[in-house]
C-alpha cells in the first residue's frame, strides 16, 4: 500500500512554483459546457493513464459497463482480455495481470506489454512530450521530456484545486474523473509531484485531505448512493497489493 508522507521543502520555491501555475492557468483556462470540468482543455484530451504518467514525469525527464470499442488502443486491448476471460476475474486480479504483477505462467497472455512507453508515445503524438536519445556511456536510451508544460500545470492545478479551493469533503459529491485521478495518482506514488510546489500550509492541507480520502473504507464507500463502485474497487485492490 502506498503512503502519503510530508517532506521538507523550501517555501520560496513553493511560492514561485504556485504563482507559475496560477499565471498559466489564468492565461489558458477555458470554460466548457455539459458539466465538464472548467479547467479541461478543449484541444487536448488525455486518458486517465496518460494523465497519471504525465503527473509522474519531471519536466526534464522523462469497470465494465460495455465492451464496445473506445478508440483507445490500450483500453480496447484491456476490454478484449476481460471479455475473453472465463470465469470472470476480480478487480484485484485484473490489476495484477494487466500490470505484470503476477507470475502465473498460464495468464501471461493477459499482461499488457510496454504500457509506459505506449502511453508516452500517445503523449508525444498529442504534443505534450517529445522523443530524445540520451547517451549513457555504453548505450543510448530513449527519453520523453515534457514540452507542453502548460498542459501539465493545468492538470496539477486541477488536482490541487480539488483538495483545496473546491474541496467538498464528500467523495460522493466529487467529480468522478477527478476522484479516479486522485486514487490512481495516489496508488502510483505521483501525488508528491502534484503538491510539492505548494506553500507549506497548503501542502499540509492537500496531503491531509488526500490521506483522509484514500484511507476511507472502499467497501463502505462503494455501497453509498451514487457511488462509482469501480473507483472504490480499484482503490481496495491497490490497498491489498
Amino acid at each position: 500500500m502506498t503512503t502519503l508522507t510530508h517532506r521538507t521543502r523550501r517555501t520560496e520555491v513553493s511560492k514561485s512554483c504556485e504563482k507559475k501555475i496560477e499565471s498559466e492557468e489564468d492565461t489558458n483556462q477555458e470554460r466548457s459546457p455539459d458539466n465538464e470540468d472548467p479547467g479541461d482543455s478543449k484541444d487536448i484530451r488525455l486518458t486517465l493513464m496518460e494523465e497519471v504518467l504525465l503527473l509522474g514525469l519531471k519536466d526534464k525527464e522523462v469497470l465494465l459497463k460495455s465492451d464496445s470499442p473506445t478508440g483507445d488502443v490500450l483500453l480496447d486491448e484491456t476490454l478484449k482480455h476481460i471479455k475473453a476471460t472465463e470465469p470472470t476475474e476480480t478487480v484485484q486480479t485484473w490489476i495484477e495481470l494487466l500490470t505484470g504483477e503476477t507470475w502465473n505462467p498460464f495468464k501471461l497472455q493477459y499482461q499488457l506489454r510496454n504500457v509506459r512507453e505506449r502511453i508516452a508515445k500517445n503523449l508525444v503524438e498529442k504534443g505534450i512530450l517529445t522523443t530524445e536519445k540520451q547517451n549513457f556511456l555504453l548505450f543510448d536510451m530513449t527519453t520523453h521530456p515534457v514540452t507542453n508544460t502548460t498542459e501539465k500545470q493545468r492538470l496539477m492545478k486541477k488536482l490541487q484545486d480539488s483538495v483545496l479551493e473546491r474541496w467538498v469533503n464528500d467523495p460522493q459529491r466529487m467529480d468522478r474523473r477527478t476522484l479516479a485521478l486522485l486514487v490512481l495518482a495516489h496508488s502510483s506514488d505521483v501525488l508528491e509531484n502534484v503538491f510539492s510546489c505548494l506553500t507549506d500550509d497548503k501542502y499540509d492541507v492537500a496531503m491531509n485531505r488526500t490521506k483522509d480520502l484514500v484511507e476511507l473504507d472502499p467497501e463502505v464507500e462503494g455501497t453509498k448512493h451514487n457511488a462509482t463502485e469501480m473507483i472504490w474497487a480499484v482503490l481496495a485492490a491497490f490497498n491489498k497489493s
